[in-house]
């Protein structure tokens, strides 16, 4: 029943696939711009202004902010999803960390989080769950369905022969 109601989410939301390659074609314009505009940059005014900003990321405030806000453990969360507990030390006291797309959404299902919620944590670590493919909306679909145990989100997954989460 799960699955029949994920393959008419995904009929309904799965937006065409030209928009992607428009997206690429426009992204690698835009780099390939910032590469002949990167010699002007100033690399010392970089540098200081890096170095005067670089606080808790915005990933870690907000993801700490969920765990208080459900008054969880750390251990509580990371035990949840089979995250390591040197990973989860690394996720709150090192301000260079970036999580990995699957790091995030890991916390995400451990956190029980909405789609909402889900969507405010991977932004705050640059990421996104676009519509334009599988993989990305069977996890908005699994938040949206309070879908939070690895188990059930991979038998979902492999349904559309998606990469599933290791646990």
């Amino acid at each position: 029943m799960m699955k029949d109601k994920l393959r008419e989410y995904i009929k309904n939301n799965l937006e065409d696939k030209v928009y992607v390659s428009f997206s690429k074609a426009r992204y690698n314009l835009e780099q390939a711009c910032c590469l002949q505009n990167a010699q002007i940059c100033d690399e010392e005014n970089i540098n200081d202004y890096i170095k005067n900003n670089k606080e808790e990321s915005e990933f870690q405030k907000v993801l700490f902010k969920f765990i208080d806000k459900r008054q969880l453990k750390d251990s509580d969360v990371y035990n949840k999803v089979h995250l390591d507990r040197r990973l989860f030390s690394k996720i709150r006291s090192d301000v260079n960390y970036h999580p990995s797309k699957e790091t995030v959404i890991l916390l995400g299902l451990a956190l029980e989080l909405n789609e909402k919620e889900i969507e405010e944590l991977l932004l705050s670590a640059s990421y996104s769950l676009p519509k334009n493919n599988e993989y990305d909306l069977i996890i908005r679909f699994c938040f949206i369905e309070g879908i939070y145990k690895i188990s059930d989100v991979n038998d979902l997954l492999d349904l559309y022969q998606c990469k599933l989460f290791a646990y």
